[in-house]
């Protein structure tokens, strides 16, 4: 009756939680203030005009508008920029939001 008696066990087996890192509001989307546009390790984007920037360096919006991710100076730095939004477009959402 042959079997194992001491089977040693594998090193293996572990791996820390994922980050959920990335891009989380893409160019053309429209977002409101505080919403998170890049969750990052360091500043592999950059904050533009009307964006923010987290201790952890996440990106967020400072104002209402739509996402434009931007390629600027000699060193070619990945920035993210939110334009403001238009007040035909506020006006729209107001009337929308008050037909609901």
């Amino acid at each position: 009756m042959a079997h194992k008696k001491a089977g040693g066990s594998s090193r293996n087996g572990r791996d820390s939680e994922s980050k959920r890192l990335g891009v989380k509001r893409y160019g053309g989307q429209f977002v409101l203030a505080g919403n998170i546009i890049v969750r990052q390790r360091g500043t592999e984007y950059h904050p533009g005009d009307n964006v923010g920037i987290g201790k952890d360096h996440t990106l967020f919006a400072l104002t209402n508008g739509t996402v434009k991710f931007l390629v600027k100076g000699p060193a070619r730095r990945r920035t993210v920029a939110i334009l403001p939004e238009v007040a035909e477009v506020a006006v729209a959402e107001v009337a929308q939001a008050a037909q609901v």
